[in-house]
């Protein structure tokens, strides 16, 4: 079947190619972010692959579907970038990626925790300048300190079992609670004691209306002083303006994101040879006890592997007029 893949990166590319010799799907690779702009390049194509921050909103999804487009499928869990109710209304299915390695993002998680804490992305930029100075790399131990966990679901509790095994009191706050963090000797909490008690809060959760901002001013407020914030989900869930501000003040002692709510015009692409106009990405990679990285934390060989193999066994699906198992329930 055509299948349009946008947003599409070299490592897409050959993954995709090569897991597709078992399928025979007629995959047209576009680099370009699908938009209203851009959806004209998947014209004639049944179906549409589409990544974190293509824009899939109403207005792109009736050119789909005027183009022929029949399945929309997404290379992610989240789906917060697709209107999955106009989807429905056009009768356009939408699939996901509904498991894939959480190891992978838990362990990238725990990465940018002691690169913050320890400082070796500074140490390491010291030392290649020949400088092995120690002032301004102090750290602290993790063993013995609280780690607060929003989301445990199946990478939320990847990290707590990794942040256990480092000798960490874990808390966590989950609308649905998981008894296998519970097994891990972790305890749920309301979320004002949970931030209030944390040396290290790691976000977890999906970007829904209600998680949206979730850390913002209000709960800032009340961190304990000094806290680290971790970020590996959706920029969304945090409130960069407000996270700024009390970076400046010193209680938020430090932040290491790996999404960024603006992230679309900027991640997955080299800006070094031009002129970055947002100012809030500047102002935050300016700060020493901020560590930014590009949405990275899926890269790994197992965790693509796992998205290409499901995605295009769901084209496959749709093409066979077979049950859509990886469904985003509520598109259809």
């Amino acid at each position: 079947m055509k299948t349009a893949v946008f947003s599409a990166r070299r490592y897409d590319q050959a993954l995709f190619t090569k897991a597709n010799s078992a399928f025979g799907h007629e995959l047209r690779f576009i680099g370009d972010r699908l938009t209203p702009d851009t959806v004209h390049l998947a014209a004639g194509c049944s179906a549409v692959c589409v990544f974190v921050n293509d824009q899939v909103d109403a207005e792109v999804l009736a050119l789909l579907a005027a183009q022929g487009t029949g399945v929309v499928a997404t290379r992610s869990t989240g789906f917060n970038h697709i209107d999955t109710v106009a989807a429905a209304a056009l009768n356009i299915p939408v699939v996901r990626v509904t498991d894939y390695s959480p190891h992978s993002v838990a362990e990238f998680a725990v990465g940018l925790l002691l690169t913050l804490n320890r400082k070796i992305a500074r140490a390491s930029t010291r030392t290649r300048e020949g400088n092995f100075e120690l002032d301004g790399l102090m750290g602290f131990d993790l063993y013995g300190k609280t780690v607060g966990i929003i989301g445990t679901g199946k990478i939320g509790n990847v990290f707590a079992k990794i942040m256990q095994g480092f000798g960490c009191t874990l808390l966590g706050h989950d609308a649905f609670p998981n008894p296998l963090f519970e097994q891990l000797g972790g305890r749920y909490v309301d979320m004002d004691e949970l931030v209030a008690a944390s040396h290290v809060i790691s976000l977890h959760c999906p970007l829904t209306p209600d998680t949206h901002h979730i850390v913002g001013r209000s709960l800032l407020a009340k961190l304990r002083r000094g806290a680290i914030l971790i970020n590996t989900s959706r920029g969304g869930l945090v409130d960069t303006e407000a996270a700024i501000e009390f970076l400046k003040t010193g209680q938020l002692g430090g932040l290491a994101i790996d999404v960024y709510e603006q992230e679309a015009s900027l991640f997955f692409q080299d800006l070094s040879s031009t002129i970055i106009t947002d100012d809030v990405i500047q102002r935050l990679v300016s700060f020493p006890n901020v560590v930014v990285t590009g949405h990275q934390a899926f890269l790994t060989e197992e965790a693509i592997g796992q998205i290409v193999q499901t995605t295009l066994e769901s084209i496959t699906a749709f093409e066979r007029g077979q049950p859509l198992v990886n469904r985003v329930l509520g598109s259809l």
